[in-house]
């Protein structure tokens, strides 16, 4: 089952125009997927990704 996502509010397009997903729609999906996003709520970051390598 897909859910529809709604710009500006669970993404957007940054700059180099690449959707980034929001810390609202990332807390609604309820899991940190360990990816170091931009917005993550859980807070994960790009440092613990490289430490856990």
């Amino acid at each position: 089952m897909s859910q529809k996502l709604t710009e500006g509010e669970d993404f957007y397009f940054n700059e180099q125009g690449l959707m980034v997903l929001t810390a609202k729609y990332l807390l609604k999906r309820g899991y940190c997927c360990k990816n170091a996003c931009k917005n993550c709520p859980y807070g994960f970051r790009k440092e613990q990704k490289q430490a856990d390598k």
